[in-house]
């Protein structure tokens, strides 16, 4: 048995053909559907990047425990349990969070792995002057991150000297040397879709794109405030690089043909999340809640074990977290003890359901969970987002290490899942706005699959979290995660608990004689929970000021424009960004 699993970053579903997408130029997705099956209703689990891939090992949600994550020294790999059943497995890639902190123990899982190096912020060649770069309308500009984007892009002015073109030609170089041998697993992982979107102009001649403005083609995330033209640009600058990921999708597609793999190789093709081009007037990820456009993801499989299953669709609730227990059930290998996940072969063989509801969220963040129709988003309980702790025996964030006083207040605790080891319990505290003030929501995808209008249903919303509950104590959930959503671990999941419709926001405000809009009261209170209370009594005094010169009632605009007197220089900009979010 052999299988190979294409992964591209950042894959937005609504841009393929594959999924009603008809601007797009993708021939090669629109072939691989005829030769996989497509699944509708596959979702991510632990965000972004890195949770994802730790899944794609354990099988299981870890964004209950950890952000940013290595893979521990307790956690079960699917890699590690192939190699042991005689599989020999490699990766291809040129995704540089492998080799930062945050990422470390993935590749060395496999028996052999390639790095690309020159994507976006690696780190790869040394130049002490700062690169020359165009007028851009990103904020990014002044981080090392874009200085080593720009430097990188210098040495990679041919298609073939691209990071992406590498990775595939290595990829391919594999199966050539190896298709006619027997029991292998053949990781090719694309950093590409993800932004920075720079390609060659080939792929830019494909759309019509007459903007004629600054750079943009690394957008901030959070909201959006571009404008038309600049965010159409945008989305063009995505879908050539998404034609570009097309075209190489198209040459493992010719190998599979050209040596007949289809007849003993599985190919998977997935995805760890998408990202939002303008939609909901947001860009990117991370910053809001895991909208339909970021946590529901492409992916197609063909299983050789069933050959005539192929150009078809199938509509079962999936997730990341089955692909590794549909791997170990595939190659015989020794099932992942701690696993959420199932193995997809009932679904490949007959869409057979292996799940009623999916959870997913990023570490701290909303908690939400899907049965497919219904979308529960379950915020914070209260604006400090607290009690918060991440568990770790690898005390790293994603490019550094956790700092001497974050450590100060460790404790250690165990769970059944760390197989006997005490890891490091770390207290989280924000210290800035938590998501909390998107609130908690709930969204019917049958009628409203754009999510646009939270519907409010007591029987839904108590179904499904109560159901949210008992997949959180599945996963051993720490016990300060059911108190930061305000729901209990043991008994019922009362009414009482419901946030839809009934929740208030937290009023910080002890002025009644103040006269808001709405947005204006909404404002006014995310600034304060983020003060001391001597500053809020002066932003009280501020506003009340500001109110009597201009005799209209406050609103969100006036709040936003006091923002700069309260808050650090470097954390105002990013922070008026937020509560224009909030405030969508």
């Amino acid at each position: 048995m052999k299988a190979v699993m294409l992964m591209f970053d950042s894959l937005n579903r609504r841009f393929l053909p594959n999924f009603g997408c008809e601007w797009t130029r993708m021939p090669n997705f629109k072939r691989l559907a005829e030769k996989t099956l497509t699944f509708d209703c596959c979702y991510g689990g632990s965000m972004p990047c890195m949770p994802a891939r730790r899944e794609l090992h354990t099988g299981r949600y870890n964004f209950l425990h950890r952000f940013w994550t290595p893979m521990e020294p307790f956690d079960e790999s699917v890699i590690v349990n192939l190699k042991k059943q005689g599989v020999y497995t490699h990766i291809v890639t040129d995704h540089f969070h492998y080799w930062e902190d945050g990422g470390s123990g993935y590749l060395t899982k496999f028996d052999s792995h390639e790095i690309i190096r020159g994507q976006q912020g690696d780190p790869w060649i040394g130049q002490v002057e700062r690169p020359k770069f165009p007028e851009t309308l990103s904020r990014r500009c002044t981080g090392e991150n874009w200085r080593h984007d720009w430097v990188n892009r210098s040495f990679l002015d041919k298609e073939e000297k691209m990071p992406q073109a590498r990775t595939f030609a290595r990829g391919l170089d594999f199966i050539d040397r190896n298709y006619d041998t027997d029991n292998w697993f053949l990781q090719i992982e694309a950093f590409d879709p993800h932004e920075p979107f720079f390609t060659q102009q080939a792929y830019k001649d494909l759309y019509d794109d007459d903007y004629t403005g600054k750079n943009l083609d690394w957008p901030d995330y959070g909201y959006n405030n571009y404008g038309e033209a600049a965010t159409k640009h945008v989305q063009k600058e995505y879908a050539a690089l998404l034609s570009m990921c097309d075209h190489y999708l198209g040459k493992l597609l010719d190998e599979f043909d050209a040596k007949d793999m289809w007849k003993d190789t599985m190919l998977i093709v997935n995805t760890d999340h998408g990202f939002l081009l303008g939609e909901r007037e947001m860009m990117g990820k991370n910053m809001m809640p895991w909208y339909d456009e970021l946590i529901h993801i492409p992916m197609f499989i063909y299983d050789p074990r069933y050959p005539d299953k192929k150009n078809e669709r199938r509509s079962s609730l999936v997730q990341t977290i089955d692909i590794a227990p549909t791997l170990a059930e595939y190659f015989g290998a020794k099932p992942l003890e701690f696993a959420d996940g199932h193995s997809l072969t009932p679904v490949i063989r007959e869409d057979e359901p292996i799940r009623e509801t999916a959870l997913f969220g990023v570490f701290g963040g909303h908690i939400n969970i899907t049965d497919g129709r219904y979308v529960y988003m379950r915020a914070p309980e209260t604006a400090k987002n607290e009690p918060l702790y991440e568990y770790t025996l690898i005390a790293n964030h994603m490019n550094c290490q956790f700092s001497p006083d974050e450590l100060r207040e460790t404790e250690l605790a165990s769970f059944e899942f760390t197989r006997g080891a005490r890891v490091m319990k770390i207290p989280q505290h924000n210290g800035g706005v938590s998501t909390y003030w998107f609130g908690s929501a709930l969204y019917d995808l049958e009628n409203d699959p754009e999510q646009k209008h939270p519907i409010v249903n007591d029987e839904v919303e108590l179904r499904l979290l109560n159901s949210m509950r008992d997949m959180m104590v599945e996963n051993e959930a720490p016990d300060e995660q059911y108190e930061r959503i305000g729901i209990v671990k043991e008994g019922a999941v009362t009414e009482q608990m419901l946030h839809c419709g009934k929740k208030e926001f937290d009023d910080y405000i002890k002025e009644n004689t103040l006269d808001f809009t709405p947005k204006g009261k909404k404002a006014l209170n995310i600034l304060l929970s983020l003060q001391s209370a001597e500053l809020q009594k002066k932003i009280i005094t501020e506003v009340k000021q500001q109110q009597e010169k201009s005799g209209k009632p406050i609103d969100e605009e006036l709040v936003i424009g006091l923002m700069p007197q309260f808050l650090p220089a470097g954390y105002c900009g990013p922070m008026q960004n937020m509560m224009r979010m909030f405030l969508i």
